[in-house]
């Protein structure tokens, strides 16, 4: 009886070590950085359809679009010091920083090492500086994959996310642009996709604990 209850408790404390880790919810008043490309952007939608709006509206965040159409990650880690030292110098506190980069890197075959190195500079130095980050994974570019809707979150974002303790937003993207009607071309979504991917990572917020409970 007392081997049973013991390997019970053993069980009970491997599954919570497996489990994600959990963080305090932001206050409604808090500012949110998404430092992206044209996904975070809104490329494919009119104004305000974008995913970083509809988070704002869903959760009553500050939230500042950083996303710039065809940015790498390498062009990302360049604007970065006027997000941090706007930080620091208290003219505008960021609270959380997403970073939502990659694709390009993908559709350009820059080099995946490079890619790594500067998503873990942009996460490290955030950190650094007193910010809480989170890590948007993007699926790897793929037209048949995309196609036949078998996309999938490149695995360098779950290697990155936990060698850097960063929590990850998963599937954020890879439900949205592996179905026609939620796109307005073959790599940015349309108005009803941007939708999707605002719930996902809502939802994903939620999970980790970033975002409290409705």
């Amino acid at each position: 009886m007392l081997q049973r209850v013991f390997l019970v408790l053993v069980l009970l404390f491997a599954a919570s070590c497996d489990r994600d880790p959990r963080y305090a919810p932001l206050p409604s008043t808090s500012n949110v950085v998404i430092l992206g490309d044209s996904l975070t952007f809104g490329t494919g939608a009119a104004e305000g359809e974008d995913y970083a709006t509809l988070l704002a509206n869903k959760t009553g965040w500050n939230v500042i679009n950083a996303g710039v159409p065809g940015n790498t990650s390498a062009d990302a880690l360049e604007r970065l010091p006027e997000f941090i030292d706007a930080h620091l110098s208290g003219e505008q506190k960021i609270d959380l920083l997403i970073v939502e980069l990659g694709g390009n890197d993908f559709l350009k075959r820059l080099p995946q090492a490079a890619l790594v190195e500067n998503l873990k500079s942009i996460l490290m130095q955030a950190k650094a500086s007193g910010i809480q980050t989170a890590l948007i994974a993007i699926p790897e570019a793929s037209p048949v994959g995309a196609a036949f809707g078998t996309l999938s979150d490149h695995p360098l974002y779950e290697a990155l996310a936990k060698d850097t303790n960063t929590p990850l937003l998963t599937d954020v993207f890879t439900k949205v642009l592996s179905d026609n009607k939620l796109k307005a071309d073959p790599i940015h979504p349309n108005a009803a996709g941007y939708q999707v991917v605002a719930e996902a990572v809502q939802q994903a917020l939620t999970e980790l604990g970033l975002l409290a409970q409705p």
